[in-house]
């Protein structure tokens, strides 16, 4: 019996309840909505965006679908995730920071809270079955045992079927907090996380065929995310590939991007990060070792992408792709995190053994043409290709567009498909205006712009974006709010090298104005300063601090 077999069969027969039977033939015209995620992977990894890593079936859909080339995800894993799922700003759903712990502030709780409403609990309104294979992340790290409080657990936020993760990161061997429904399960033997999510979706689109009704599917991949974890089968191929090293890569990239028409034939290439030793510099047995650490992450983008390919191959076999509408796009820019675990020999990389990220320099290559990386507000943290998918719905397919959007239009726009209500209360709950704007004229009719401003905020690194323009402040520990800002016209200038704060005061000061604004509305402040160690000493002190009026930040560097 083969991987995806085994998987399979676990999956439904541990889900064994079929859903009623829905007759409705309004219910039957209505798309199913795939909306994937790939986890750290930079902005020109896949093909489609200059990339030479191997994804067939990604350029795929970009190539007869339509590639948005401006769309924005939130710098950092769960607060994008929690943008995505309920169209609002992370801190409105309470998920400002992250999952590792309550910040005493209720946009800082750490999980999704009561006054938010998912897309699954707006698209089950509207007859659609709800599934999510993969990671969620959306709860308190405290909250992931099996006796914990569950109210954040995707079951009890409008899905009806779960398989995957509820933390943000572990091995794709052997990974911790494995779900099935509301009951944490073991690996079973020969496991592959991203294989066992593809095949999941898989089976949950078979369940699904017993009904009458659309379904909507959240794959929510853990790759490219460290620990590096793939099959020499897998990475072996790469190796020579990334012997040139990244300086090569980064040009190479840079040069098929002006081709594809992904950059303006007058942007620069961002220099190499200060932190990048250039290439020819390395010793060859360190070269060595970053050459595999470049290929195992190659490797896991292309196992990523073959389990795309079998998403669409069931959808074509039962011919449901015509009339599926399928996102792709990505959490956060690459990831220059340095993880290491116990074993670091070039033996163990790849296997069970080791726990190791790619690093900086190759985050630097993988976010080409950009610069900085996940965390950060600037182009290469939060920048992310979106491909929109629907052979029944898209205008001129094969087609890039220049819309500027963000996560929450993904929410909009799924309301918008299916004809389901937005609520401003659920379960008793005042529910926030949605944030977001629908992109469906833009993919029915190639004409629609982005009437709003977009904001950010992440561990005091901010921004704001409106019409071409971004003001952007990257924060330092040691005084982050008298940091400067820097300004850029993002149509002559997306790879952020011009800062035009000198020359343009006024629209600087307008768009501070407008940042504060956003900041105070959606309860931005209080920020945190404390270390990891103060964190976990004293979790309430944050809220004793602002009630002083104190607002500095201290950035760390966590797991997520």
């Amino acid at each position: 019996m083969n991987l995806s077999t085994e998987i399979s069969l676990i999956i439904l027969g541990i889900l064994s309840v079929i859903f009623p039977s829905c007759k409705r033939e309004e219910t039957k015209k209505k798309p199913n909505i795939i909306l994937i995620m790939a986890d750290d992977m930079g902005f020109s990894d896949m093909g489609a965006m200059g990339g030479e890593i191997k994804t067939p079936n990604l350029d795929a859909l970009a190539n007869n679908g339509i590639l948005y080339k401006q769309f924005y995800n939130g710098a950092r894993c769960c607060p994008t995730r929690a943008s995505l799922m309920t169209g609002l700003y992370p801190h409105q759903s309470g998920m400002g920071w992250m999952t590792v712990e309550d910040l005493g502030t209720a946009s800082y709780v750490g999980e999704l809270n009561s006054n938010c409403v998912t897309i699954a609990e707006v698209l089950k309104s509207s007859g659609y079955n709800t599934y999510i294979s993969g990671k969620w992340h959306l709860v308190s790290d405290k909250n992931t045992r099996q006796d914990s409080d569950k109210k954040a657990w995707p079951l009890q936020r409008g899905f009806d079927r779960f398989f995957g993760t509820l933390l943000g990161s572990g091995s794709y061997y052997t990974p911790n907090t494995l779900a099935t429904q509301n009951t944490l399960i073991k690996a079973p033997i020969d496991f592959y996380y991203t294989d066992a999510i593809s095949d999941t979706a898989v089976s949950m689109m078979q369940e699904n065929r017993l009904t009458d009704s659309p379904f909507f599917m959240y794959v929510s991949y853990t790759a490219p995310h460290w620990p590096l974890h793939a099959s020499k089968d897998d990475y072996e191929p790469y190796l020579e590939l990334y012997s040139s090293g990244w300086d090569s890569i980064r040009q190479e990239r840079f040069r098929r991007q002006k081709e594809l028409g992904i950059v303006s034939e007058n942007w620069m290439l961002s220099e190499r990060n200060p932190e990048a030793p250039a290439w020819n510099a390395l010793s060859n047995e360190r070269k060595e070792d970053m050459i595999l650490r470049m290929a195992i992450y190659a490797a896991q983008v292309e196992v990523m992408d073959r389990g795309i390919g079998r998403i669409i191959s069931e959808l074509e076999k039962n011919g449901e792709l015509e009339n599926t509408l399928i996102f792709f796009l990505q959490d956060n820019g690459a990831c220059a995190e340095f993880i290491s675990g116990k074993n670091r020999d070039l033996d163990s990389l790849g296997t069970d053994k080791s726990f190791e990220s790619y690093r900086l320099p190759w985050a630097n290559a993988s976010n080409t043409p950009f610069r900085l990386f996940k965390s950060w507000t600037h182009e290469g943290g939060i920048s992310t290709p979106l491909i929109v998918h629907w052979p029944a719905g898209v205008k001129n397919s094969g087609r890039m567009s220049e819309r500027p959007g963000m996560l929450m239009d993904i929410m909009a726009t799924c309301i918008d498909v299916s004809g389901a209500k937005y609520p401003l209360q659920f379960q008793g709950n005042e529910i926030p205006h949605l944030e977001g704007e629908s992109m469906l004229q833009s993919i029915i009719n190639e004409t629609d712009e982005r009437a709003s401003a977009m904001f950010w905020e992440h561990e005091a690194n901010r921004a704001v974006r409106m019409g071409d323009w971004k003001l952007v402040l990257k924060a330092s520990e040691k005084n982050p709010f008298d940091d400067e800002w820097e300004l850029y016209n993002l149509v002559d200038d997306r790879t952020e090298m011009n800062d035009l704060t000198k020359s343009y005061p006024e629209k600087v000061e307008e768009m501070k104005n407008m940042w504060e604004d956003w900041a105070q509305r959606i309860m931005v402040y209080p920020l945190d300063n404390r270390s990891w160690e103060e964190r976990l000493a004293d979790p309430m002190a944050i809220t004793r601090k602002y009630s002083e009026g104190k607002n500095p930040v201290k950035k760390d560097s966590l797991n997520d």
